[in-house]
């Protein structure tokens, strides 16, 4: 009998402690409305870029993977580079970020010549940013806004599938439309779909 009721002990503390776990995970990262997570990386070239240099203006973090299907599509079909292009000379700010084990500077570099890519990428070497922001697939997507709290985060688009057509909504594209009317985000928060992120 005490050894059932210890078993049975045993087990209630495992149910805890993954109760726990979970309840971290859920909480870890940042919601609409939080203060963004200050951070310095390097860019392509080897430049640091820190969220500080872009204090008064918006900015758009776009978790990267050149090896992700998703991401591939979506630069294949221009939705990134066009939106950071649509925005850059209205106070925009577009940024991506790649967490991707085994990635480089140099592999960043790499990739940012054959895609042709208008914006710079940022090495995240050990996951901290990731964690920071609760980055859970490529692409994820964050904007802080110009006092530098999260206006919106979620995915790209309603179109995971990439077949809706004129039915698609871009939710970037929508909120920094909002954003620069004064207004707020209507859909500060979606979920984003794509590769997921396997921190280091």
């Amino acid at each position: 009998m005490r050894k059932i009721v210890t078993s049975l002990s045993s087990a209630a503390v495992i149910a805890v402690a993954i109760s726990m776990l979970l309840a971290a995970d859920k909480s870890s990262g940042v919601k609409p409305g939080d203060e963004a997570p200050a951070f310095s990386l390097q860019d392509q070239d080897g430049k640091t870029v820190s969220l500080s240099d872009f204090k008064g203006k918006t900015v758009v973090l776009e978790w990267f993977n050149s090896e992700c299907p998703y991401v591939k599509r979506h630069y294949k079909a221009k939705t990134m580079n066009d939106a950071a292009d649509k925005w850059k000379d209205k106070d925009v700010v577009w940024l991506a970020i790649n967490t991707t084990a085994g990635k480089s500077v140099s592999d960043n570099k790499a990739v940012f010549s054959d895609w042709s890519v208008n914006h710079p990428i940022l090495a995240d070497s050990d996951s901290s940013v990731a964690k920071a922001y609760g980055a859970k697939t490529t692409p994820h997507m964050f904007i802080i806004d110009k006092q530098g709290k999260i206006a919106y985060e979620g995915a790209i688009d309603n179109d995971p599938d990439g077949n809706k057509g004129a039915d698609k909504i871009n939710y970037v594209d929508k909120a920094l439309t909002e954003l620069s009317t004064g207004s707020s985000v209507s859909v500060p928060e979606t979920r984003s779909y794509g590769c997921g992120v396997h921190y280091r």
